[in-house]
């Protein structure tokens, strides 16, 4: 796997919409955002589009604009608007020797799963489970947020995820581990399986956060995972935010249901990492190896 150029003030960010847009004034006010911090910016022109009333314009118009972000030598960065719907639309549309020519910094997340994982397992190309423009940073950017972004996209050496105020790292099963983070967001990762971007998992360290799921759907999906075989060789689990997720009995959750699900399989799993849908929203490269010590409440990734 290979870290894309580190970012650097007054670089050009290419702004995106490859799954839902938002109204073309809020666009402008992103935009501003980003230059307000001192980036240079180029916009996508579906930033403001409609298709179906929930994706950003065309699947190929989505895709193309990936692809010309990732081609445009002016461009250092590319950051997504938002997630929501229709990402795996645009999988036929992606060139996927373009990314590979131009790695760079990619970052956002939700929806954004499924160029994660084609990113990461087809490129080569570490990317940002990140906070993004419209989402996060135009009213919900927090410094501590804001710290974890800018550290792991702009700092050199070993990144270490840093626990925001009161929301401390909690263990599940003890232990250490290392591997490549993978994964993402629970309903868009499953959706993977049986295409030809199927999540890889062997060796690895699994990611998993979700928003607005209930218990059942979020066990179901679960079980998806390990009848597909791809917990059986995992080297450990980090659980994210599961915002606005329903529990049917407050004693049995998410951690629960993952103790389940990997019972017999001797792997660290920790949980109340703050990455996701919630805030503060802590960035995580994508790709890159990590490392997990329950022990000391660590999670590291390093440059190898």
């Amino acid at each position: 796997m290979i870290y894309p150029k580190r970012l650097k003030p007054g670089d050009t960010i290419g702004l995106v919409a490859p799954c839902s847009g938002v109204p073309s004034e809020r666009a402008e006010k992103c935009i501003k955002l980003l230059e307000d911090m001192g980036f240079r910016v180029k916009a996508a022109d579906n930033l403001a589009a409609s298709k179906g009333g929930y994706m950003a314009g065309e699947e190929e118009a989505r895709g193309r604009w990936l692809n010309e972000m990732f081609a445009d030598k002016e461009v250092d960065a590319v950051f997504c608007l938002r997630g929501g719907d229709g990402g795996n639309r645009i999988v036929e549309f992606l060139d996927l020797d373009v990314v590979r020519n131009n790695r760079k910094i990619f970052a956002g997340y939700s929806d954004i799963t499924t160029m994660h994982l084609i990113f990461n397992q087809e490129c080569d190309l570490i990317t940002y489970h990140a906070p993004m423009v419209s989402s996060n940073m135009l009213e919900h950017f927090d410094e501590e947020s804001k710290a974890a972004f800018f550290e792991a996209l702009s700092g050199e050496g070993e990144y270490e995820y840093k626990a925001p105020a009161g929301m401390p790292l909690k263990v599940a099963r003890a232990g250490r581990a290392s591997g490549i983070l993978t994964g993402g967001n629970l309903c868009v990762m499953c959706a993977s399986l049986g295409t030809p971007y199927e999540m890889e998992t062997k060796g690895r360290i699994l990611f998993i956060e979700e928003i607005g799921g209930h218990i059942g759907n979020m066990d179901r999906n679960l079980y998806q995972l390990k009848n597909a075989g791809k917990l059986d060789e995992i080297s450990g689990i980090l659980l994210g935010q599961f915002t606005d997720c329903e529990l049917e009995d407050e004693n049995y959750g998410i951690v629960e249901a993952v103790l389940d699900v990997v019972n017999g399989l001797d792997i660290p799993i920790m949980y109340n990492v703050q990455s996701g849908h919630g805030f503060p929203m802590i960035t995580l490269p994508m790709g890159a190896m990590c490392e997990m010590d329950t022990e000391r409440r660590t999670i590291k990734w390093t440059e190898k």
